[in-house]
């Protein structure tokens, strides 16, 4: 006999409710299953296109192994230190280009820089203050996750639960599809399958934008020859899956400190310019389109709730589930609302449609 409505409804609830719980007590040691089932779910398109030019799953799974390393390899050795370096330097340089930045508007605007002017006052102690809490905070990201994310965990259960999924993906998605309810299996596989194309639309193709755009912001940025360069170009990058807000805050940035830099060689500003325009133009008109699609279905205020929501319920954790969960929940809510205006509490006795 099947269950009611009111008996389903708190069964599920009550799922929802563990997951939570376990998820809230157990977060630190899911973390490297959370990291690793996120790079198999990543990963999967590409083991999948491997299967269709001829190699077998196993077979895919090494030749994608074998690049991880090699990527892995060069960014540890190179790219990383670079970045450190050059975000070390960045927190000690903010006092002198904040006293650069206040002695030119000293000298072309007076009127608003006289003596013991609160713009004058939260200049000054701005760029000493981001030197010291700048490099705490550094510090405190770099121990913090040191402390969450031992080196056990970084360099070898995490791969190691990576390629095990990616390798039985298919036949674990097949085990998960024969545990479904049977009554409600159509209608799960249909919410799953719709999750599943917003989040290969956001994730892995917001991912892919951000990584070519912080890719070519870095070196644009270096071949420019303005300094922080690729701090500024990983950062805009990183920052790209939110609209906007990724060219905005880069471009303000790279700007600036091309202002303080090039001041007078305007060839050079310009430059600087060109590379976060350009790279907009090819977004826009490429990259989101061919990558991501039209329609993603994450609002972007929707999408930074459930990051501060999650985030701060289940710490870091919570940011790499907050993404799959919002679009789960999403889909979700987006099904209720269909069911809700399909049924008597929204038609009424009439059945029409209210408009």
């Amino acid at each position: 006999m099947a269950y009611s409505v009111g008996q389903q409804v708190r069964y599920w609830s009550i799922a929802a409710v563990v997951f939570a719980v376990v998820l809230y007590a157990l977060g630190n040691v899911l973390l490297p299953f959370v990291l690793g089932g996120a790079i198999a779910y990543f990963l999967d398109p590409v083991a999948d296109r491997l299967e269709r030019m001829g190699l077998s799953r196993g077979a895919a799974t090494a030749v994608i192994t074998v690049v991880a390393m090699v990527v892995f390899v060069v960014m540890a050795l190179l790219i990383v230190p670079l970045l450190v370096q050059q975000s070390i330097q960045l927190f000690e340089t903010v006092p002198e280009m904040s006293k650069n930045f206040q002695t030119f508007l000293t000298e072309r605007f007076p009127s608003i820089m006289v003596e013991d002017s609160v713009l004058r006052q939260s200049l000054a102690s701005l760029g000493e203050t981001v030197r010291q809490r700048g490099g705490q905070l550094l510090e405190a990201l770099l121990s913090s996750a040191a402390g969450i994310i031992n080196i056990v965990t970084l360099f070898v259960i995490v791969p190691v639960v990576a390629v095990y999924l990616l390798v039985d993906w298919d036949n674990m998605i097949a085990r998960i599809d024969d545990l479904l309810p049977r009554d409600h299996a159509p209608v799960i596989r249909r919410l799953a399958l719709e999750i599943d194309g917003v989040l290969s639309s956001f994730v892995r193709g917001m991912g892919s934008v951000c990584l070519i755009l912080g890719t070519y912001y870095a070196l644009a940025l270096w071949l420019v020859g303005l300094q922080f360069g690729l701090v500024i170009g990983v950062v805009a990058g990183l920052l790209t899956f939110i609209p906007y807000v990724g060219a905005i805050v880069g471009g303000l940035l790279a700007i600036g400190i091309a202002l303080f830099q090039f001041w007078g060689d305007w060839v050079w500003v310009a430059a600087v310019w060109a590379v976060f325009q350009s790279g907009q133009l090819v977004e826009g008109n490429y990259l989101t389109p061919k990558l991501v699609g039209g329609s993603v279905g994450l609002h972007p205020v929707w999408l930074l709730l459930a990051l501060s929501v999650f985030g701060a319920l289940f710490g870091f954790v919570g940011l790499l589930v907050a993404v799959p969960m919002a679009a789960a929940l999403g889909v979700i809510a987006r099904f209720a609302i269909n069911q809700y205006k399909d049924g008597r509490l929204y038609r009424g006795l009439s059945g029409g449609s209210g408009r």
